[in-house]
């Protein structure tokens, strides 16, 4: 069994990693600034998350580029503070108005980075502020911004969608039908709204794409014993499993499914238990030869030019790996440029800026904005070298996390696809 240091670090990152939620509260405020006292010159930044619980990265991240930004000189000659208000890991819509309210009319913050919903649409849209979404986010916030601009134009989000996350699987996927051949496919997750959807979307897409479909297990979240699930699968033919697993109930399960050496590839589509370097330890080493999504620089993969030493100053200033560093990625990376673009930090010049940005971040090799102000995903059709944002995956491979999805990706590293060493359909790939 796992300790609780590493079930609290897997709980602490489940919502971060996949859930849209309130980013609210009205706690205590926490003051970043360079020098001995707040500057009235200064760039404000308003970070609106968990400040020391499950969305600590967030402001984490934060902290790390503006310390950056500031001692390379600044923005615009200008020094930037970071103001935070504690959301308590809250899902209160009451808390959500008082601390984002707080942070715009009390605190005067000039941008906002944090995790949004339709409530702080609305009161960003209402106080014609730019948020910088770093979490998952409900698709109906990007739709606003496409059925009404003028009034929505301030939100943006640096996070995948639902739509994203749900490609993203399909596309892996893919991609293991291609190397492997495997086509018999089953799912297993877990009785929770946000993986239901996921299923259903998989009972559509699968056989219209030419997959067989063999068998779909949920199980309820008290679940301690997965034979019988695995069992079915297994006599279904299955040949890969994709597992939807957002809990801590996920090392077990990886645990159940080495124990039994079940015939079957464990392709991790949403396995959030294994998806950190900790993992290997947290299984005992069973999730080897089993795949997961996850970031590059939690993987400590060099996915761009950005992304090990983005990995290397938070470990360095946090003590631990970030999981995704959206939050460092949206102020290093986009709010800067767009502001220096800018060459000011008035509201509607950075909003066309932003719309405007193409740039290289410590996750993206091009990060550029939809229309709905969402995450470009994919390749580059004017330049098939300069990928936009990909939903990785990787394999455990001899206790690391290598990278082998997209095929282009695992081509570039020179990886391939690894599996157990009992009995399995891996055994006829030729």
């Amino acid at each position: 069994m796992f300790d609780s240091q590493a079930l609290t670090k897997i709980q602490s990152i489940i919502l971060v990693a996949i859930i849209a939620v309130a980013a609210v509260g009205g706690g205590t405020a926490y003051v970043l600034w360079s020098g001995d006292s707040q500057s009235s010159d200064a760039i404000k930044i308003g970070v609106l998350t968990d400040l020391d619980g499950q969305y600590k990265e967030v402001y984490q991240s934060v902290i790390l580029a503006a310390e950056q930004i500031n001692a390379e000189g600044g923005l615009l000659g200008r020094h930037i503070e970071v103001i935070g208000e504690d959301n308590d890991g809250g899902f209160d819509p009451v808390l959500t108005t008082n601390a984002l309210t707080k942070l715009i009319t009390s605190d005067n913050v000039d941008f906002i980075i944090g995790t949004a919903d339709l409530t702080v649409q609305e009161i960003i849209a209402q106080h014609k502020k730019v948020f910088i979404s770093v979490l998952g986010v409900p698709e109906m916030c990007e739709q606003r911004v496409l059925d009404d601009y003028d009034k929505y134009k301030y939100y943006f989000t640096v996070g995948f969608n639902e739509s994203s996350t749900f490609q993203g699987i399909t596309n892996s996927l893919e991609g293991l039908r291609q190397k492997t051949g495997f086509n018999k496919i089953c799912y297993i997750g877990e009785d929770l709204g946000l993986i239901q959807g996921i299923m259903t979307g998989l009972d559509s897409y699968l056989p219209q794409n030419g997959f067989e479909l063999v068998y779909k297990g949920k199980f309820p979240l008290e679940t301690v014993d997965f034979s019988s699930y695995f069992a079915q699968a297994e006599a279904a033919g299955a040949e890969a499993m994709i597992t939807l697993i957002a809990t801590d109930l996920g090392v077990p399960f990886v645990k159940e499914y080495s124990d039994r050496q079940s015939p079957i590839f464990l392709f991790g589509g949403f396995l959030i238990s294994t998806s950190f370097p900790e993992s290997y330890d947290w299984t005992d080493g069973k999730c080897e030869d089993t795949y997961t999504a996850t970031s590059p620089t939690c993987a400590g993969f060099a996915f761009t030019d950005k992304t090990l030493s983005t990995r290397e100053a938070f470990i360095d200033r946090w003590g631990e790996a970030p999981y995704v560093a959206n939050g460092y990625d949206a102020l290093r990376f986009i709010l800067a440029d767009a502001i220096e673009r800018a060459g000011t930090i008035e509201t509607d010049a950075v909003v066309e800026a932003l719309e405007q940005t193409s740039v290289e971040t410590a996750n993206a090799r091009n990060f550029v904005f939809t229309s709905s102000h969402g995450v470009m995903m994919g390749i580059d059709p004017n330049d098939p070298e300069a990928d936009y944002m990909i939903s990785l995956g990787f394999e455990w491979q001899n206790g690391e996390l290598v990278p082998v999805d997209p095929i282009k990706i695992m081509e570039e590293a020179g990886a391939f696809y690894t599996f157990p060493d009992w009995a399995g359909p891996w055994d006829n790939i030729s």
